[in-house]
């Protein structure tokens, strides 16, 4: 029987790639503790701390995979969930928007459940821990796999959500961390599809929810079990995307060839979006700097304003043009409307603008039900172009006195390659500031300066940097 040539190609991407990119890895770095960052802000938000911990009250595992910012110990499993939940929660971190979108960090909580659990195994049987240096290679091709994969394949087309990435690329990478044979990370890759997808249900109007924050962690304690079975040696199958009538392509993907968008490199981790300066879902982003922009010259003129119109690209049009009520932060987040409106009264924009004390504000739904949503084809077309890769939006805002203020247009947001430069010394703020809601200021101190060293940081024991994060 004729083996899918993607599960082939993946196994010996994982195995065989040797990263050599600097660049990569310089923002491998930074993906992770930008990562961490978020991870450890999202502990102040009960609805996610409520998830944290042993998934049946009791079962720790001493000697387990930690989670950060916590005490817990748990088996790589659920520990995997617990550290992908904590990134995702506050959608704050990195992004890539392509046919489909994601969060390729969300992978981390696979890597670093399973990298901490190899590593605390052998140093209690006399060897050595891996380095952070394998973390940050396993990053940049989990990365590379959810990315490329994304580039030319719409899954949310059909109704699926973007966390089946997530799993796939977890599969390959940590079942290869753990010793796994092409075979092997084959069985487990043909496994992971045959899971077939997430529905994009909890996205959406009218079911927006919570589950959007914590289906990442899913997909990663998933991936992990994938690995961890193989190992144990559970068979695979051949033609788990391809096979006739009952393969994935034909149930799920309306008989679609699933392809890789480009041979597989470090293309992803080199051009990967970081959010950097506040918490809003990416379309958004270049949406919300404009809004910041107008902020001091609208702010007491609120109530004058006769029209905002949004010009926008169609992938935005298509996941965060919300109208009507909006129920819950998850709702919140992802409605272009909301952000925009938020970031216009307020100069700022913070995961706290989402909870119920700041949507119950009326000013905010009062200006939503003045905005027009304009599709700007250029937008969409430097948005698909592989050399721009463009997020541009622009705001203007009309007054009941017939005057107009400038239109604010922003092609490129804080954390895209073409701002580098820019964007990340404040990666750094940012992760400091998340740290410190839950780490002394001299613990805070001392994360940022061993992990804001490349060298330092590639060279550490993840057993040490693990413990370096635990309360």
């Amino acid at each position: 029987m004729k083996t899918d040539q993607l599960l082939s190609d993946i196994a010996d991407y994982v195995l065989h790639y040797k990263v050599e990119s600097t660049e990569a890895e310089r923002i491998a770095q930074y993906v992770l503790m930008d990562s961490i960052g978020t991870a450890i802000l999202s502990l102040r938000f009960p609805d996610c701390a409520k998830h944290i911990g042993p998934v049946v009250p009791g079962a720790y595992l001493p000697g387990g995979a930690r989670v950060p910012g916590t005490r817990f110990e748990l088996e790589p499993i659920h520990a995997a969930f617990n550290i992908g939940c904590m990134i995702r929660w506050l959608d704050y971190n990195d992004t890539w928007l392509a046919a489909e979108w994601g969060h390729p960090s969300d992978n981390l909580g696979a890597i670093l459940a399973v990298a901490d659990y190899i590593s605390r195994r052998r140093v209690s049987e006399g060897e050595r821990s891996l380095k952070m240096k394998d973390v940050l290679t396993a990053a940049i091709k989990a990365h590379e796999i959810q990315g490329v994969l994304a580039l030319g394949n719409a899954f949310n087309r059909v109704g699926l959500d973007h966390v089946l990435l997530v799993k796939i690329a977890s599969t390959a990478v940590v079942t290869a961390m753990l010793g796994g044979t092409k075979e092997e990370i084959m069985n487990a890759l043909s496994n992971a599809w045959l899971d077939g997808g997430s529905l994009r249900t909890y996205r959406h109007a009218p079911n927006t929810g919570s589950r959007k924050s914590w289906a990442a962690g899913d997909a990663t304690s998933r991936a992990v079990r994938h690995a961890l079975m193989a190992l144990n040696g559970e068979m695979g199958y051949a033609s788990p995307l391809t096979s006739e009538k009952w393969g994935f392509q034909d149930v799920l993907f309306n008989g679609q060839n699933i392809t890789l968008g480009r041979p597989l490199g470090t293309y992803v981790m080199e051009n990967v979006l970081l959010k950097i300066s506040f918490p809003a879902e990416f379309h958004a982003q270049t949406a919300v700097e404009c809004a910041f922009e107008l902020h001091n010259s609208v702010k007491h003129r609120l109530e004058d304003i006769s029209k905002i119109t949004l010009s926008t690209h169609e992938s935005a049009i298509r996941i965060i043009d919300k109208r009507g009520p909006l129920h819950n932060p998850a709702d919140r987040d992802h409605c272009l409307q909301y952000m925009v409106a938020a970031a216009l009264i307020y100069g700022k924009l913070t995961a706290e603008h989402y909870e119920d004390e700041t949507a119950n504000d009326p000013r905010i739904d009062a200006l939503r039900q003045r905005m027009i949503v304009v599709h700007d084809e250029r937008y969409t077309s430097d948005y698909l172009d592989a050399e721009k890769r463009s997020i541009a939006n622009a705001v203007q805002i009309h007054f009941s006195d017939g005057t107009v203020s400038e239109k604010i247009e922003c092609e490129y947001p804080i954390g895209h390659r073409r701002r580098r430069e820019e964007g990340l010394p404040k990666v750094i703020e940012k992760c400091e500031a998340s740290l410190l809601t839950k780490y002394t200021r001299k613990k805070t101190a001392d994360i940022i300066r061993q992990t804001f060293d490349y060298e330092h940081l590639s060279k550490m024991d993840v057993t040490g940097f693990m413990a370096m994060l635990i309360v």
